[in-house]
């Protein structure tokens, strides 16, 4: 066995992957709430803070230096990176939704790093028994008829698209609305309607509300690996 196959249920990793340019933003706390459920759940946290660590989300031609050799050498810093998703046994990314998808630093993380060869162009994948949770913060409201195309966008290019086609076991996508202080919501004509933003006890219950969602996301995709497990 390598190095990387040596997990047990005393020593599973997770790799949070927050991508999020400012420290303070909900995003980030949401990252550090999963985090502390995992941790209590007896994860080891690898916690990767993107825009904290300086990841150019750019493709260069030293990821790709032989594009149709699966076995070539990556960069260093893809490379680094690789390590990482190696060592996880589950990896959660936490992002705010752009445009129905990922924003730039994540997607150019997964064009970097998940790379052919690495993440998929084998038989049996590197990647293959390892889980996938995306906890997607969205502005839109829990009621707007939109966020169910949303969830199955998200699903069939995060889930389909990515997880799966890489050979994780399992992937979840969580999509966490009511993410603004301010309502968001689109008519049937298409017109972005933006109520007023709460403030005093109803912001407190709104993110207290939310908070109670990312804990259950969290501890049902932990009691779903215990199943499988």
């Amino acid at each position: 066995m390598t190095q990387h196959a040596q997990h047990d249920s005393r020593t599973r990793t997770a790799l949070v992957v927050v991508a999020h340019h400012r420290t303070d933003s909900l995003t980030a706390h949401t990252a550090r709430r999963a985090a502390a459920r995992l941790e209590a759940a007896g994860y080891r946290i690898d916690l990767l803070d993107l825009h904290a660590e300086g990841f150019d989300p750019r493709m260069n031609t030293a990821d790709q230096p032989d594009w149709g050799n699966r076995d070539k050498p990556y960069s260093d810093e893809a490379h680094a990176h690789m390590e990482r998703i190696l060592d996880a046994d589950v990896v959660v990314a936490v992002f705010p939704v752009y445009w129905q998808s990922v924003p730039a630093v994540l997607k150019g993380w997964i064009d970097r790093v998940w790379n052919y060869g690495f993440a998929y162009g084998r038989s049996k994948p590197r990647l293959a028994g390892k889980r996938m949770l995306w906890l997607a913060l969205a502005g839109a409201t829990g009621d707007d008829p939109f966020v169910k195309d949303m969830q199955s966008v998200l699903e069939t290019n995060l889930s389909e698209g990515i997880a799966y086609y890489c050979g994780f076991s399992h992937s979840t996508v969580a999509l966490l609305t009511d993410a603004e202080e301010r309502p968001q919501r689109v008519d049937a004509e298409g017109r972005l309607l933006v109520g007023e933003a709460v403030s005093g006890a109803e912001r407190e219950a709104q993110y207290a509300d939310f908070d109670r969602r990312v804990g259950e996301f969290v501890e049902g995709f932990v009691a779903e690996g215990l199943v499988a497990a």
